[in-house]
């Protein structure tokens, strides 16, 4: 049976994830880096700048530098379109699915342990409440 995870969980893998990623040796990427990697990796392709653009709701020189990152890191590159060389497609690499993979570990992990551990999260986040009708 599935464990739902509620705001405050997801919340919490979330930044479990972030901050795995950010303490290990490897790339550092920004919300937005971040955002333009998952998009090319988890949607449906062929991804242009344009159409990265208009999905994620920013600039197209926004995506671009976003994408010289990603391009520095090896996690993605740009090829001109051959059938339309005026458009630039974003494709995937190995390293990029590589650190994929990586990330959906770590993510399994954060939310494994907070699975495990809700009963003492649920007792920590309970202290303040006694401690502040005992005051009262």
């Amino acid at each position: 049976m599935a464990v739902q995870s509620n705001p405050d969980q997801l919340v919490g893998i979330l930044r479990d994830t972030v901050v795995a990623l950010v303490r290990r040796d490897g790339p550092d990427l920004s919300a937005r880096q971040l955002g333009v990697f998952l998009t090319v990796y988890l949607t449906d392709g062929p991804h242009t700048v344009r159409g990265l653009a208009a999905e994620l709701n920013v600039s197209k020189p926004a995506i671009t530098r976003a994408l010289d990152r990603l391009g520095e890191l090896d996690l993605a590159r740009r090829k001109v379109d051959p059938m339309d060389r005026r458009s630039v497609i974003v494709q995937r690499t190995l390293k990029g699915t590589a650190f994929l993979r990586d990330m959906r570990q770590i993510m399994s992990e954060a939310e494994t342990q907070t699975h495990e551990m809700p009963a003492a999260n649920e007792a920590a986040n309970a202290e303040p409440a006694r401690e502040n009708r005992k005051a009262g």
